[in-house]
């Protein structure tokens, strides 16, 4: 099992529990492709370094978690279509 993280930039103009239901479909993705959520940051509202889909802010969340090589390809292809999700990277972290 490697190790992975997943940063997500979500529309700021949605309610907290919109938000929250974002990241938890993320959460059900990975685990869906044999991955185990290790821990979940929550990086606050911030501005964006560029106007995206006419949204200048925006809030960050970073996803840990553990799976094997497959998972991260499958976990783009879906989060790429959650409606509220602006931005998305998935990146192995090394030891």
């Amino acid at each position: 099992m490697n190790k992975y993280e997943l940063a997500l930039v979500v529309n700021a103009k949605i309610e907290d529990e919109e938000r929250a239901a974002v990241v938890e479909k993320a959460k059900a993705i990975i685990t869906r492709f044999g991955g185990t959520v290790t821990e979940v940051e929550d990086g606050g509202k911030k501005r964006l370094a560029y106007e995206i889909q006419k949204m200048r802010e925006g809030f960050y969340y970073f996803v840990q978690f553990e799976a094997p090589a497959t998972c991260p390809g499958e976990v783009e292809k879906r989060v790429r279509i959650l409606e509220n999700v602006i931005r998305y990277l998935v990146v192995r972290k090394d030891a």
